[in-house]
């Protein structure tokens, strides 16, 4: 098997940033050729990169460095007293872990959220090609977590389970009931399923100081930022 220094990586031509306003950006892939199994996408994510559908990958722009990795160490986390509320008021979840599959309810629920919260961006308007090329398609370590409610879906946390921890892929929920918050919820979930596997870390993707999308990512503390090739602890 490949190691991360072995395998090949391509660039983009700069393309308009998804996060901020007036800037390009340049995205590094992995060789989408190779194989990599479990072990290499865990050392790959360990150093920053990122999945989308089949495609691991990370920026690689030139003259800015606003995306920063970012990680939590489940073992450290303490909620904070809104967390804890959030975590009291959905004990009624009923949660399921399950195969990446396409159903009519699942990309209903996609639909909505992508039109409630992101019709500003790429995503919109979402299709059943784009939700299996982004979500269902890819890696073997993924999973669906359901969360419902008296047997409505109310959730779904895309997750990667890597051999350090759990990578948070994408999660979606039903706009009519936000005052859950259970994006907030799916999150907590994540940590607790981390420490229960007996893994370290839940890796968020990138945050960016001034993407406003991007800032709930510190809430959950300490994290974890990899700044300059190494993880630093951030209280």
């Amino acid at each position: 098997m490949a190691e991360a220094s072995e395998l090949r990586y391509f660039t983009t031509p700069e393309h308009e940033c998804s996060y901020l306003e007036n800037k390009l950006a340049t995205t590094l892939f992995a060789d989408p050729e190779a194989i990599i199994g479990t072990d290499l996408y865990t050392a790959l994510s360990a150093v920053g990169f990122r999945r989308s559908g089949k495609h691991i990958y990370r920026p690689h722009c030139q003259n800015c460095s606003a995306c920063i990795p970012i990680r939590v160490p489940a073992d450290l986390f303490s909620k904070t007293r809104k967390q804890k509320r959030v975590w009291r008021k959905n004990q009624d979840f009923e949660v399921k872990v399950v195969p990446p599959t396409y159903q009519e309810e699942y990309f209903s629920l996609y639909e909505e959220y992508i039109a409630a919260r992101h019709s500003d961006g790429d995503m919109y308007p979402a299709d059943p090609t784009q939700f299996r090329s982004f979500l269902i398609e890819g890696r073997s370590e993924a999973v669906f977590v359901e969360f419902r409610c008296s047997g409505k879906l109310i959730a779904i946390a895309v997750v990667d389970i890597l051999n350090d921890g759990i990578s948070a892929i994408y999660t979606f929920f039903d706009p009519a009931e936000s005052k859950r918050s259970p994006g907030t919820y799916a999150v907590l979930w994540i940590i607790e399923e981390t420490l229960a596997l007996g893994k370290p870390y839940v890796y968020l993707g990138y945050w960016i100081k001034d993407s406003q999308k991007m800032n709930y990512k510190t809430d959950y503390r300490p994290v974890e930022m990899y700044l300059q090739d190494q993880w630093r602890l951030v209280k």
